[in-house]
């Protein structure tokens, strides 16, 4: 069952007692800066949970799937990452 992001707000207003409104208020501003600091090519540490970060995605050489025959040049772009910590692998291996 996938968590969808009203899921994730309404667990958080009860976790921390607070409305809905200000738990959404909290994640979008959370998310928001891990956007913004990305985007600037920089990196996010939660501690135990987990780094978000930028890589680098060489260029290459790709097959048209609608032509298998034709080769097409895809170039290189910069994509987000996520290595999960330590706390966060452990819970999932249980």
């Amino acid at each position: 069952m996938a968590l969808s992001k009203g899921d994730l707000v309404a667990s958080v207003a009860k976790g921390c007692g607070c409305t809905k409104k200000c738990a959404s208020d909290a994640l979008e501003a959370i998310l928001g800066t891990v956007t913004k600091e990305l985007a600037k090519g920089g990196q996010v540490t939660l501690t135990g949970f987990g780094t978000f970060k930028v890589s680098h995605r060489a260029a290459r050489t790709g097959v048209n799937p609608q032509k298998p025959s034709q080769k097409i040049k895809i170039p290189a772009r910069k994509v987000p990452t996520f290595k999960a910590g330590k706390n966060l692998k452990e819970a999932v291996k249980k």
